[in-house]
């Protein structure tokens, strides 16, 4: 979904060839982390994640590695070129810390992309109204985020941008965009 959203692309981030080491955080099944390492094959890249489910068959250039994006982050100060992260809402106690950890890792002039989505579904054409079965799941998702410290809120509450400018990211842009959703098989793309 966010690469559709992206025209096809991995990032926005201008990156340059000649990076030497990038970062996906919570890299998932690892798909992002390969076909990252694949467009720069020069750079090391690294995929973190809490769950071991990535595949075996890999570029040559990509690991993964077993970690908590919640934790302190073992990595030196200053070692990436570039750090990835995207869809962890849910999954962060603590997003201040979290860009403090993503600030500290990155080189000075480097990069920090974190794509996160609300759960919130909306309509243009007010078919999604307060009550609805959409209006009550993100409000189910909102107060269950609530309830276990891990909110689901990060769009809404502005978290990312505040979090990033207080880590000392300077130049933080906020790009939002809708994404379509079909509600039935019959309705075309």
């Amino acid at each position: 979904m966010c690469t559709l959203a992206l025209d096809g692309k991995l990032y926005r981030a201008p990156l340059k060839e000649g990076i030497t080491k990038a970062v996906d955080i919570g890299c998932g099944t690892g798909i992002w982390a390969i076909d990252f390492a694949d467009e720069f094959p020069e750079c090391q890249v690294i995929g973190t994640d809490l769950s071991p489910i990535q595949p075996g068959w890999v570029p040559p250039n990509l690991e993964f590695q077993l970690d908590d994006a919640n934790e302190y982050w073992t990595w030196p100060d200053n070692t990436f070129d570039y750090i990835h992260m995207r869809a962890m809402f849910g999954s962060i106690v603590d997003w201040k810390a979290l860009y403090q950890e993503a600030f500290r890792c990155c080189k000075p002039g480097g990069y920090f992309e974190d794509y996160e989505n609300s759960i919130k579904i909306d309509s243009d054409d007010g078919s999604v109204f307060p009550g609805s079965p959409f209006d009550q799941w993100t409000k189910v998702f909102w107060e269950g985020g609530s309830k276990f410290g891990r909110t689901f809120r990060v769009v809404e509450d502005d978290i990312q941008k505040k979090y990033m400018e207080e880590a000392g990211f300077v130049d933080v842009t906020v790009w939002e965009f809708k994404v379509q959703i079909r509600l039935s098989c019959n309705q075309p793309l």
